[in-house]
């Protein structure tokens, strides 16, 4: 007996267990994204990608925009640069420049000396182009070749896209000029297009993040009806079943295997509490067919004890009766214990039998049980008895099958009346039997329950006629354990016809 911890002693935290028993570990347990509904997601996932991909169109625009207005500057400057350069390079200390306004032009001789020409006003607010120290070799290099500088002065910070030329005189280099044009109609453009991408983009993504809101919330509506359908279900109502929607989709497959699988569930529920029902009407059919032989036992047993029994003869009697109780209780019994190894499903043995000596050790019983009666052995097809009928099965289950049968028409048919054990193939290739009598048969709803345990068609097969009324069902799970059939139809003229049929023989 394990101690109890002293007091005071703080308890173990409880733990989240799984299914098993076993605690569950971290890695087990969702993740917050697990938890968000799938409505969210999808549509941040949406959102997202819209977001993404407008950024980078957004940016393939403006470098494509950009890439093209400068090529246009450039265009520009190779074409009226060369002319700009020579009338400044003529005419470097004119009082008033000679060049358009919006153009800077950078002037150096041989020794890097030199100063940039250009209009006041574009000077003023734009500055002068910071052109980098080069000498006459470098700029020859990549003359003719724009590049973009940055400007020194002026109110705006400008660029300036620039051609470097160089002049030779005498076939000597004697110094280089700058040609430069102000990008700010190029970067005023590309400002102006980035906010209307991004104004746009931001337009775009609220639309399209509302638009997939809608169409996300009506998509997932069938899940919120499977959803509603399971919880109704949850609740007990096995037959509600999902709305059927095109196969062709995924919820509609999901719908569709949902509803298979209620309907085998309902219908597993349903065989459930029919074998339940049945057990408890078996157990109480069977604890009331032992209690009267058993109060028989007891109420002689206290006639005995109270000295009622004072002649040899009531002591003989008495002992009669109980061995007779003792006797049925036994029988039944023995029933139960049948129905019992049946229901449990043990494998029986599968021996080839043939059905027509078996049919024929049944005559000679019932003969035996009746000698008064006309018992005989007759062919299925109202042609000669066959001389054999192989089957496969279990031989001493199958002769239990006839004789129960053979004791019914012994027991609850007019004595002397005729019967007959007609044996034969049927057309499948499988054995037959059918044990006909001429008595007065059972009505309709009566042939419906004839199988069931404990049941009895008439008042004439009650207790005192010896019967359980297991014998009939005894048959059947019999019959079905060897995958056959059990049936029973009127007898042409009147009485009651069982027909057992068992599979066709398997050859090995």
């Amino acid at each position: 007996m394990s101690a109890l911890p002293p007091p005071g002693t703080p308890e173990e935290p409880v733990t989240e267990a799984s299914a098993t028993g076993k605690p569950v570990s971290d890695d087990a347990r969702p993740g917050w994204l697990q938890r968000v509904p799938l409505r969210t997601r999808l549509v941040a996932v949406t959102v997202l990608l819209l977001t993404a991909g407008l950024i980078l169109a957004a940016a393939v625009t403006r470098t494509v925009v950009s890439d093209y207005l400068v090529r246009q500057v450039d265009q520009q400057l190779k074409q009226s640069a060369t002319a700009v350069a020579n009338i400044t390079f003529r005419a470097p200390d004119s009082p008033s420049p000679q060049i358009p306004t919006d153009y800077a032009v950078t002037i150096r001789d041989a020794n890097g000396v030199g100063r940039t020409i250009a209009w006041p006003q574009t000077e003023e607010l734009l500055g002068t182009p910071n052109i980098p120290r080069e000498t006459l070799d470098e700029v020859s290099a990549h003359e003719g070749e724009p590049f973009t500088v940055s400007s020194t002065g002026g109110q705006d910070d400008a660029q300036w896209r620039v051609v470097p030329f160089v002049y030779t005189s005498g076939g000597e280099p004697v110094g280089s000029a700058y040609v430069s044009l102000p990008l700010v109609g190029v970067d005023e453009t590309i400002s102006f297009l980035t906010r209307s991408l991004m104004i746009s983009s931001l337009g775009i993504v609220l639309l399209g993040g509302g638009t997939a809101l809608l169409l996300v919330h009506r998509s997932l509506r069938p899940l919120r009806r499977i959803e509603a359908t399971a919880a109704e279900i949850a609740d007990g109502d096995l037959s509600q079943r999902v709305p059927d929607l095109p196969p062709t989709t995924e919820v509609g497959s999901l719908s569709r295997s949902l509803n298979t699988m209620l309907a085998h569930i309902e219908r597993a529920f349903s065989a459930q509490e029919e074998s339940e029902r049945r057990m408890r009407r078996f157990v109480s059919d069977a604890s009331h067919e032992l209690r009267t032989p058993l109060a028989t036992v007891k109420g002689y047993g206290e006639l005995y004890r109270m000295g009622a029994l004072d002649t040899p003869a009531k002591v003989d009697d008495t002992m009669g009766r109980i061995e007779d109780s003792a006797r049925r209780m036994s029988t039944l019994v023995n029933d139960l214990l049948v129905l019992a190894r049946l229901d449990e499903g043990r494998p029986l043995r599968r021996e080839e039998v043939d059905l027509a000596a078996m049919a024929r050790d049944a005559v000679q019983d019932l003969h035996a049980l009746d000698p008064s009666r006309e018992v005989a052995v007759v062919g299925l097809h109202d042609g000669a008895p066959p001389t054999a009928v192989p089957a496969t099965g279990d031989p001493d289950r199958l002769r239990q099958v006839l004789t129960n049968l053979v004791g019914n028409v012994a027991r609850h048919t007019p004595a002397g009346s005729p019967a007959e054990l007609a044996v034969g193939t049927a057309p499948d290739g499988g054995a037959v039997v059918e044990v006909r009598d001429h008595g007065p048969g059972i009505a309709p709803e009566q042939a419906a329950r004839i199988f069931e345990r404990f049941y009895r068609a008439d008042s004439s097969r009650n207790r005192t006629s010896g019967g359980s009324g297991l014998g009939m069902a005894i048959v059947a799970a019999i019959v079905g354990a060897h995958d056959g059939h059990v049936s029973v139809a009127d007898t042409p003229g009147g009485g009651l016809t069982v027909r057992v049929a068992l599979p066709p023989v398997v050859v090995t």
